[in-house]
């Protein structure tokens, strides 16, 4: 199943920058079985969204799941190449149609997340 992009608006652009920060946060969190959504709003609490940690925590989680493997993180010199496909997922910046090879309840799934990670970030801009 495809996914289809929407754009952001710019106003929610504010904090979709720290995406890398967040995926990375929470991968590490996942790596300690520790608690992923305390480790987002540790995070995003400094630029009052905190209320956003588990809207990012079921973004990667479905994320993750439409990939079907540990999502990959970058380095401090570059991003992944699953950091640079979130990032565009969510801006909408990838070609018209973006794919992720999933079955198509995970893709529908992460469709929707995509969504309302657009909408809650609309919200807080």
């Amino acid at each position: 199943m495809s996914i289809v992009a929407h754009p952001l608006s710019s106003p929610s652009r504010g904090i979709a920058h720290l995406l890398p920060t967040l995926a990375r946060g929470w991968r590490a969190a996942r790596d300690r079985h520790a608690c992923t959504q305390q480790r987002l709003h540790r995070l995003l609490a400094p630029h009052h969204a905190g209320m956003l940690a588990p809207v990012f925590d079921s973004l990667m989680t479905l994320y993750e799941a439409a990939l079907g493997r540990a999502f990959r993180v970058g380095t401090v010199a570059a991003l992944s190449a699953d950091e640079r496909m979130l990032i565009d997922l969510l801006e909408g910046s990838r070609p018209q149609r973006a794919r992720i090879k999933c079955p198509e309840g995970a893709a529908r799934a992460l469709h929707c997340s995509l969504c309302s990670t657009r909408i809650m970030l609309a919200m807080v801009a």
